[in-house]
This record gives structure tokens, C-alpha cells and sequence, in this order.
């Protein structure tokens, strides 16, 4: 599905550095990999704080999803407005040589073209090339984003040209590289950054990247 007819494509649209820790989250974890909270913990806090829009991006594994889905319709059964909840997934892969990490989301969950990648370690050899992992995130109709692209040995500069020449969808633009208790955009880097996936023409997204016990925070 191309990333303009996905359905998060029109919520990503929005994305700025204001949408995060308030309104949309798209990276955090879980104990289901390297997080703090149990799902249900971390599904609680993102109702409490009235999300709009929220990805659970555990390191290969989708074991939080149906948990947290499960307990929001059990609010809206009762009346609640809850966030939307979107699957999500965070995956090595190798691009340009450098390991880094890209960030599944919207995908079928349970879709057997990211079974490998789901099994709680990084896949190896063919499958853990970046190429690769874009194709299979694809065929689960899912988007493939560039996770935190100023956290690698290599610039971002290359790496983000590197993603979309291979057909990524976007990059996570707004980042807390200083890892503050409570989340804010680095400034300088996350600008252009942002202006090097709008150049582009690729979709920006942002998060938290919580593994702690507050979902404002790294």
C-alpha cells in the first residue's frame, strides 16, 4: 500500500514538535522488551493524559498490542473516549553498514512477513539488511520509519538518504537526544532533520522512546 493511502499517513501529516509527549507518542516499550511499564500500565497513563494517537514500538516483539487493545475497547464499552492505538514495532537492520533501528508502524499484527522479526532478537544475515526489513514492514502493511536518525556512527544526513533511496516512508523528525525527564524536541538537530525528510518528501513522526516508568519521558 503506497504511504499516502495508508490510513496513519493523514495522522503523521499533523506531526509536529509540539505533538509530542501531549498529544501522539509513536515509540515507547514495555516489559514485553527493554520498558518499565507492563502494557496495561503504559495503555492507563496514555488515557489519563489524553492522547490522541499512540504506537507501542517494543524491540521485535508484538506482545503488548492485543493487551492494550483489549483494555481500550473495555473503556469504550463503558463510554470512555480513548486514544487510537496503532501497532507498532521497533527492528534492527543494517543500512549503509551501520546498525540501526527502524520503527514498524500500522501494520497487520500477527501478518507472517514480520515473524522474524517478532521473536524478541534482531534477525541475521539476509534478513537483517534495511531493504529487507522496508519490504517485509510493506507487505504487512505496515510504514517503515528511520528511528532517532542522529543516534548512529554514520551522520544522518547519509542515513536518511539512504532510507528513502530504499523506500522508507518517513524518519522520526523530533527526538530527545539529551534524554530529559520530561520530553523536549533537541533543537538545531531535530530542525534539520525535519527539513531533510520534508525535503524529501518523507513523513515525520515523533516519540518519547520510553523504557522508564513515565511515558513523558525517555
Amino acid at each position: 500500500m503506497p504511504s499516502d493511502r495508508h490510513p496513519l499517513h493523514s495522522v503523521l501529516e499533523t506531526v509536529g514538535p509540539e505533538s509530542c509527549p501531549g498529544a501522539i507518542n509513536f515509540h515507547c516499550h514495555t516489559i514485553c522488551s527493554d520498558g518499565s511499564l507492563d502494557p496495561i500500565a503504559l495503555i492507563g497513563q496514555a488515557h489519563e493524559r489524553q492522547l490522541e494517537h499512540l504506537a507501542v514500538t517494543d524491540h521485535h516483539s508484538v506482545a503488548a498490542f492485543q493487551p492494550m487493545q483489549d483494555w481500550l475497547k473495555a473503556q469504550q464499552d463503558q463510554g470512555r473516549s480513548v486514544p487510537t492505538l496503532w501497532s507498532g514495532m521497533e527492528i534492527s537492520c543494517v543500512l549503509q553498514g551501520c546498525l540501526v533501528h527502524v520503527l514498524a508502524l500500522g501494520f497487520k499484527p500477527g501478518h507472517t512477513a514480520l515473524k522474524a522479526y517478532s521473536q524478541g532478537d534482531a534477525a541475521v544475515g539476509e534478513s537483517l539488511r534495511a531493504e529487507t526489513v522496508r519490504k517485509a514492514i510493506h507487505e504487512a502493511g505496515g510504514l517503515a520509519v528511520l528511528a532517532h536518525p542522529a543516534r548512529y556512527r554514520l551522520g544522518f544526513n547519509e542515513l536518511i538518504d539512504a532510507a528513502a533511496e530504499l523506500g522508507f516512508d518517513g524518519g522520526e523528525a523530533w527526538y530527545d537526544y539529551d534524554m530529559q525527564p520530561t520530553w523536549s524536541a533537541t533543537p538545531l538537530i531535530c530542525d534539520r532533520i525535519d527539513q531533510q525528510l520534508k525535503n524529501l518528501g518523507l513523513l515525520r513522526t515523533c516519540g518519547t522512546d520510553t523504557h522508564g516508568e513515565d511515558l513523558r519521558g525517555r
